[in-house]
């Protein structure tokens, strides 16, 4: 729908014989977006609803409404595709700020104008795809009254209730990717490359990109780590004829003195960014070698959807319509391999999913080597039998 309001009165260009179903794609943009709008539209097409896609996140939703008609033929071809084809944004009147408890909260007024917008429409419920923090408005939402579900997106993996958020394999792949292409450089120049990649508040993108890419030394926000216990694995790989060391970072992830790297204050949350030049700094002064360093930044967030993320996506939004037609609101879609499920929204955003420090990932990667700057030299993960 146009911006200008005076052209006709919001909802006349829709289907008023026909139910009508919402999405909205809010906070940062990342693959599968495309793929979860497309299955919500597929889905409710063939079961006689009509979608409307709202623009620019949250902020379409008020003053003035912004939508789009969704149908089978705007999201044709739209599986392959990053980023979304209704906008995002984390910034604007949706933003959370501090509520008297300390948890966040909308400005006044604000689920008013919603509601309005939701009776005008006559939406029998509304999708919000995204991650802990438009989740967290979402529940607001839903304690007001409103019907909505929730789909889980973000990179970083970390919320809760879910074995896997969308949007996660595919900032792996770039992960790994990256760390395949430095494997080769830094063995070329005997050299120590630092790569720095996304994980506010926890490494799972490390980790796996990782271990997927061949990576020496990961350091993560869950496991405490001293720049002595990273020289020692440089020069142990020294000593077994290896010339280079590949050290993959978490942007998220503290100093050895507590310390967090980080920008400047926007909203509630730290922007972060710089822990690896840091890093690479500090070694620098500590080794005999040349130190680089590369940051992924918002590569990660770019690019089309892996297969795996194609397909999660595709059943994400594929039940995101079934709890709508069930009524079951106030839930969150998640997936309990190999089943894709759904918890409360309040469960899902009541505490972040962290990397488990004795988990089968961390333990497979200890096992083969991979120092995570907890210790000084190689200490098996498992008990060994005596």
């Amino acid at each position: 729908m146009a911006s200008d309001m005076t052209a006709s009165p919001i909802g006349s260009d829709l289907d008023e014989h026909r139910p009508r179903i919402g999405i909205l794609t809010s906070g940062g943009d990342c693959p599968g977006l495309n793929a979860v709008i497309r299955a919500v539209t597929k889905t409710a097409f063939w079961l006689g609803y009509q979608v409307v896609g709202f623009e620019q996140g949250f902020e379409g939703l008020i003053d003035p409404v912004r939508y789009r008609v969704l149908t089978p033929q705007v999201t044709s071809g739209i599986l392959v595709q990053g980023g979304t084809i209704l906008g995002s944004t984390n910034k604007g009147r949706f933003s959370a700020r501090a509520g008297k408890d300390g948890r966040a909260e909308l400005a006044e007024g604000i689920l008013d104008k919603v509601r309005a917008t939701f009776d005008a429409l006559r939406l029998e419920g509304l999708i919000v795809v995204g991650g802990d923090g438009s989740l967290s408005t979402a529940l607001q939402f839903h304690e007001a009254g409103l019907p909505v579900v929730g789909v889980p997106k973000t990179i970083d993996n970390d919320l809760s209730c879910t074995a896997y958020t969308f949007g996660f394999n595919s900032a792996v792949l770039c992960c790994a990717d990256a760390l395949d292409r430095l494997h080769t450089t830094a063995e070329s120049h005997g050299r120590v490359m630092v790569l720095e990649v996304m994980g506010r508040h926890t490494g799972w993108i490390a980790l796996h990109g990782g271990i997927a890419g061949g990576g020496d030394v990961i350091l993560i926000p869950e496991i405490p780590w001293t720049y002595e216990n990273v020289l020692a694995k440089i020069v142990e790989r020294t000593k077994l004829g290896k010339n280079f060391t590949l050290v993959v970072v978490a942007e998220g992830a503290t100093l050895p003195d507590g310390g967090l790297v980080a920008e400047q204050s926007q909203n509630l949350q730290v922007k972060l960014g710089g822990i690896g030049h840091v890093v690479a700094h500090e070694l620098e002064q500590r080794v005999d070698q040349d130190v680089r360093c590369v940051v992924l930044g918002h590569l990660q967030r770019g690019g089309g959807p892996t297969t795996f993320d194609r397909v999660l996506s595709s059943q994400y939004g594929v039940h995101a319509v079934r709890l709508i037609v069930e009524k079951k609101f106030g839930q969150m879609v998640c997936y309990d391999p190999p089943n894709i499920l759904d918890a409360s929204i309040a469960e899902a955003v009541g505490a972040l999913r962290t990397v488990d420090p004795l988990g089968s990932a961390v333990v497979t990667a200890k096992a083969m080597g991979i120092c995570f700057g907890d210790t000084p030299g190689y200490v098996c993960p498992f008990v060994m039998p005596k």
